[in-house]
């Protein structure tokens, strides 16, 4: 197998840095990022699909050292909590009933006899104590970044495609960008004797790290993160929260922009014209000649072209002086089934 192009770089081989280092931002958009850094806001991305919004998130976190981003996908089963953090109730009180199981087995196993040494909050009784609610809290995407953003180095999230979300989403996430804090009650609820005497609780980030909570269940951001909004149009959103955001429109890219995007891919310098049109740069120029005329008509994302001249530089013809179906099945209107 040859290897794959480097938009589709899976497990190991995908990070961030390969997802955003050919992006190729405009003067306009890195002024928009740049105002949304300086004024805490989230910036609201919207485009038509395949455009480059996502990759937008990935480009500045490579850029400026910030980290892998922190990508929430949205669907319509999204809630604010999926975002911020899942904690696993059913989990914690398995392990309650296992230990009190247990102990209930050694008490009737050294009943009478001396027995083990058990901790002071363990003997003479099968009740077992309530585990350490941190093991069963692992914060969302937006969680992680409001609660491991520092002064000077914020982590980005990206909420992907905000249009596929239920109605009430948008308007759920209005204080959460005014405060930059929220509060995880199954924290907050705990009686004294369960909360850490050092004030404060370890949870899992959505990357896995370890953060510390406080004890009063409140997340407080340190610095905003900067937080970046897909969308691809399917629907407006409310007057306030667009309000909270600034937006951002990527224009699809223009025809110089394409060949840096085909440079930065896949090392191709095409030519500006060739008078060989079968060499293989000349055959490359014309599938990018192709997709600007297929663009005016319909809906062609820039990954299809990179795509074709993919599988062109593997062998395979996909010229327009001949028919071709599979060309015609990748440089296909995203509207066409």
């Amino acid at each position: 197998m040859t290897p794959p192009p480097s938009w589709r770089r899976l497990g190991a081989g995908r990070s961030g840095r390969h997802h955003g280092e050919h992006y190729r931002a405009s003067p306009h958009e890195i002024d928009m990022v740049n105002a949304a850094l300086y004024l805490r806001r989230p910036l609201l991305v919207t485009g038509v699909p395949g455009v480059g919004k996502s990759s937008l998130a990935h480009a500045v976190a490579h850029e400026l050292g910030w980290g892998d981003v922190l990508v929430w996908p949205i669907t319509s089963r999204s809630t604010r909590e999926h975002g911020l953090y899942s904690y696993d109730a059913v989990a914690r009180f398995q392990d309650v009933a296992l230990e009190a199981k247990q102990r209930e087995l050694l008490d009737l196993q050294y009943r009478g006899r001396r027995r083990p040494w058990l901790p002071k909050h363990a003997r003479g009784s099968a009740t077992a104590s309530m585990p350490d609610i941190g093991r069963y809290i692992k914060l969302g995407p937006l969680g992680t970044a409001f609660l491991c953003s520092e002064h000077g180095k914020p982590r980005v999230v990206l909420i992907d495609e905000l249009d596929k979300s239920n109605i009430d989403l948008p308007n759920d996430l209005l204080h959460l960008f005014e405060d930059g804090g929220f509060e995880i009650p199954e924290i907050a609820r705990l009686p004294e004797n369960q909360r850490s005497a050092r004030g404060r609780i370890s949870v899992r980030g959505h990357d896995g790290q370890v953060l510390y909570i406080s004890s009063n269940g409140r997340a407080q951001c340190e610095d905003f993160p900067l937080v970046i909004i897909t969308s691809n149009g399917e629907r407006d959103f409310p007057p306030a929260f667009q309000r909270r955001c600034l937006r951002l429109a990527i224009a699809e890219p223009t025809e110089d922009k394409l060949r840096d995007i085909i440079k930065g891919h896949l090392g191709l310098d095409l030519p500006k014209r060739t008078d060989d049109p079968s060499t293989s740069e000349g055959q490359a120029l014309s599938l990018l000649e192709l997709f600007l005329k297929l663009r005016k008509d319909k809906a062609v994302a820039t990954d299809q072209l990179l795509n074709a001249l993919h599988l062109f530089r593997q062998g395979i013809d996909l010229t327009p002086a001949k028919e071709n179906r599979l060309r015609q099945a990748l440089l296909s209107a995203l509207s066409e089934s």
